[in-house]
């Protein structure tokens, strides 16, 4: 989401050279995996997080793993992303859940996306790979099937396997149900990996109405071990935006 001033490939080096270690992207399949590993090499950068396929983006699909009627696109889509990373140096996989199917209660969704997950989290644990479930809010992207923080966690423990845990958004969680300090703190022996954006607009996380001071505080002071995912839309131009770094306990 940063960088978009550029071709996708030169986005790697673009965050070297602005002080980022690591990066993650939604979807690299426009892309080879060798043009993604070279990308990635020569920038000296780490991929940590891709995105399975989400379907048809145009044609409203927001991911595959609780639509019945999608069982072969979503087990694709999963040796895809497999394939995909496997290239690009192991990162973690957010394996998209996808909207609720018209006609289909949120229990019958989520019993297919129970039996998909556990059939991606076996698949990805042959390759040492680890898999994200992310809560997505409900006011940006309607039927969304996983859209709070408790329910991730019911299904987390529904399915019940080593290889996934909580990909957790600051933003969509205080978005939609306030108090995100308090659920990270809560679900922190879960998360995988952690994003940020300010609030409502998802703009820098210096703009709106979260103090990221004592998240990044708790953050640090934390066990937390994983990447901090700046998945937030520049207010102008990325390198502009980047000034928010400047004050931040991490810089």
């Amino acid at each position: 989401m940063l960088f978009n001033e550029l071709p996708f490939l030169e986005r790697y080096q673009a965050a070297a050279n602005h002080g980022f270690e690591a990066v993650e992207c939604q979807f690299p399949y426009a892309f080879s995996e060798v043009e993604l590993a070279q990308a990635i090499q020569s920038s000296g950068m780490r991929q940590v997080l891709i995105n399975t396929d989400a379907g048809n983006w145009n044609e409203g699909d927001r991911g595959l793993a609780c639509d019945a009627n999608s069982k072969e696109a979503f087990q694709y889509s999963v040796m895809q992303a497999l394939t995909y990373a496997t290239a690009m140096g192991m990162p973690l996989i957010h394996v998209m859940a996808g909207i609720l199917p018209l006609g289909v209660s949120l229990e019958e969704a989520e019993q297919v996306y129970v039996e998909n997950m556990r059939w991606a989290s076996q698949q990805a644990s042959q390759q040492g790979i680890s898999l994200t479930m992310e809560a997505i809010n409900p006011i940006d992207m309607p039927n969304y099937m996983l859209s709070n923080q408790a329910q991730a966690l019911r299904l987390l423990k529904l399915i019940n396997v080593k290889n996934l845990g909580i990909q957790f958004d600051f933003f969509h969680c205080q978005k939609h149900e306030g108090n995100a300090l308090e659920q990270f703190q809560n679900l922190l022996p879960y998360i995988l990996h952690v994003q940020i954006a300010g609030v409502p607009q998802r703009h820098e996380p210096n703009t709106g109405t979260m103090d990221y001071a004592p998240i990044f505080a708790a953050i640090d002071a934390s066990a937390y071990a994983g990447f901090i995912g700046c998945e937030y839309r520049p207010k102008t131009t990325t390198i502009e935006g980047l000034s928010w770094m400047k004050n931040s306990i991490f810089n």
